[in-house]
């Protein structure tokens, strides 16, 4: 069985980190649970360290907010587990079965990424156009160690990036739904004004990946051309 860490990377989740670490640390036993906290300055700190009481998990600080991505990589970079399981720190109704959903494929060798699609989200899962860009996602940490300087300062580009930087290389890349989970769209969780300012800019990051990282569309339009030459040919 491979090794596996679960990296949680959290910004002022205090209504809901607890959920997800006692979710993680009671159906994963035997990995490596890694919490980022991206300077949060609400109670976040606070139940994450009455929680270590409790619980078995590392735990990270960032002095200050440094954005998504930067989390991201700090975890990977604080990690040597071969399997990489990012989690998101605001779900809710997590079961066992999503943790599995994600992580055979990888321990069976089916996929070098496996994409989470939780079913209650604001956009119907089955039209959901940026399913791509969830934030429940298992991989190799091999497949991401050449990229960490890349994505380290991103932001809300990260899933972008790592999506492209797969897809060019010709990674297998598995979609599965997380029936049940539950994840909160920004609308719920802040007035409509920060929420709209929030996707406004998420929007922007995501744009400024693509228009900077050409070559990789290229590499991926090229492999597609070829995987479909290879079917027909077969």
């Amino acid at each position: 069985m491979k090794s596996v860490s679960i990296i949680i990377c959290t910004y002022n989740e205090e209504q809901t980190i607890a959920e997800v670490i006692k979710a993680c640390c009671e159906y994963n036993p035997m990995a490596d649970v890694l919490v980022v906290d991206d300077g949060s300055i609400d109670q976040t700190v606070a139940v994450l360290k009455e929680l270590k009481k409790s619980y078995r998990f590392r735990l990270e600080l960032l002095p200050e907010n440094k954005g998504k991505s930067w989390a991201m990589v700090h975890g990977v970079e604080h990690c040597d587990s071969e399997v990489i399981l990012f989690f998101d720190a605001d779900l809710s109704n997590i079961t066992r079965q999503h943790f599995t959903s994600l992580l055979e494929p990888m321990r069976q060798g089916r996929a070098d990424m496996v994409l989470g699609q939780p079913r209650e989200t604001m956009i119907d899962y089955r039209i959901n156009p940026f399913k791509s860009l969830t934030g429940e996602r298992a991989m190799f940490r091999k497949d991401l160690l050449p990229i960490l300087e890349d994505i380290r300062e991103i932001r809300f580009g990260v899933e972008t990036y790592i999506n492209l930087y797969f897809q060019a290389e010709g990674k297998r890349i598995q979609y599965v739904l997380l029936e049940g989970l539950s994840h909160p769209n920004t609308f719920e969780k802040v007035s409509a004004v920060k929420a709209t300012k929030k996707y406004i800019n998420e929007g922007k990051e995501i744009a400024r990946t693509y228009m900077n990282n050409y070559e990789l569309i290229i590499k991926r339009i090229e492999n597609q051309i070829k995987k479909r030459s290879d079917v027909r040919t077969n």
